[in-house]
């Protein structure tokens, strides 16, 4: 077990340096420059080449990635940022609780949500039980994450005036972004759990178990429950790594200060320090919560604990 997980840790290495190589030369390629966007339109171009030079813009491609490379092995800095001329590290000691809270708040209502309401299709399968749940989570897939949040503001925060529409505060400021997500992934998270359950129940260890006169509500939720959730447990733990970088829009429409506004802010700016280090902070924190994921399955499932044991 421990050999695979120094390998896994190991295999993030290359993973973390072909991603800063592709999104800095993508941002190199991009048009327009930080001076421009930063300065008056009607700024001496003098001037914005001044500032660029300032901010290290016009040096060479390879010598910008090499430079950022080097201080972020050896020196565990993510450099300046173009925007703010602060270190990168700071915004993200602010943001990054923000998306991090964001997606597990959220993602713990879905698994509420989906998980329960699966199993309840599955073991009702046919059943009205079954075809109420199974019709809203196929709507719920299929619409916009924007477009929900979009109505959720608009019946909730201004219509009824229930809770406020964006920023930052108390709890009521967290309902309506935790809900926009929410809502949508507790559809996927029970279309997983019927599909899986339906499988699972059908198994002969369960047909086993019945037919002991096991109660049905114990064959379910301890023997068909412990091997139906495994594929639930990897849409969750790929989801929220996904949603720690991923609800850019989410953020941006309540109008939170996490990693998805600072993300586009970034990219506006042409910002590449801070665009770079958010992406190494998504790559290394989704593949840490994978492996974190294929820890909880040896747990879960004795046949791989018995495999990585070897």
């Amino acid at each position: 077990m421990i050999r695979y997980v120094v390998k896994r840790f190991l295999m993030l290495i290359p993973l973390v340096l072909c991603i800063t190589f592709v999104v800095y030369g993508l941002m190199s390629l991009a048009p327009g420059d930080p001076a421009s966007i930063m300065l008056p339109s009607n700024a001496p171009q003098e001037q914005k080449d001044a500032l660029n030079h300032k901010l290290g813009y016009d040096r060479p491609f390879l010598v910008k990635y090499a430079d950022f490379v080097y201080n972020l092995v050896f020196k565990g800095d993510f450099g300046i940022s173009y925007r703010t001329q602060q270190p990168i590290i700071n915004e993200f000691k602010t943001r990054l609780p923000i998306s991090i809270t964001l997606a597990f708040t959220s993602l713990t209502l879905a698994a509420c949500i989906g998980i329960p309401l699966g199993v309840l299709s599955a073991v009702k399968q046919y059943s009205l039980l079954d075809t109420i749940p199974s019709v809203m989570a196929m709507t719920l897939s299929a619409v916009p994450s924007f477009w929900f949040g979009m109505m959720l503001i608009y019946f909730l925060a201004y219509k009824l005036g229930l809770f406020p529409s964006y920023g930052m505060g108390g709890i009521e400021h967290w309902v309506l972004p935790t809900l926009t997500i929410a809502v949508v992934y507790a559809a996927e998270i029970l279309r997983y759990t019927r599909s899986s359950m339906l499988e699972t129940i059908r198994a002969d260890y369960v047909r086993t178990a019945r037919a002991k006169g096991v109660a049905e509500r114990t064959v379910i939720w301890k023997h068909a429950m412990k091997n139906g959730l495994l594929p639930v447990i990897t849409l969750l733990g790929s989801s929220f790594g996904a949603q720690i970088g991923g609800a850019i829009v989410t953020e941006n429409l309540y109008n939170l200060p996490g990693l998805g506004t600072l993300t586009l802010l970034s990219i506006n700016m042409r910002d590449t320090p801070t665009v770079v280090a958010t992406s190494v902070i998504f790559a290394t924190l989704y593949n840490i919560i994978l492996i974190l994921v294929d820890l909880m399955y040896a747990f879960i499932d004795p046949r791989i604990k018995a495999k990585y044991s070897r």
